[in-house]
């Protein structure tokens, strides 16, 4: 993996997350993966180590999560 890939579902929490992490991080290297625009990559967060958003991949696998603003079961939900 390339790049670091921003899991999250749309919540204010996580667009806030998603506005500073793009501020921290050059854009060009972060994949923003947004939930409520579709769930087809659950699958793929969950098996990253995704537990809950927003949360950021890095290229190494480690998961960062930031803050809280809902649990992967919410997501799925």
């Amino acid at each position: 993996m390339s790049k670091s890939i921003f899991y999250h579902a749309g919540c204010p929490v996580c667009i806030s997350a998603e506005q500073d992490i793009l501020n921290l991080i050059d854009p060009s290297t972060v994949e923003v993966v947004n939930f409520a625009d579709g769930k087809s990559r659950i699958e793929e967060a969950e098996k990253a180590g995704v537990k809950s958003v927003p949360a950021l991949v890095t290229p190494t696998g480690n998961v960062l999560h930031i803050n809280f603003g809902a649990s992967m079961e919410d997501v799925k939900g």
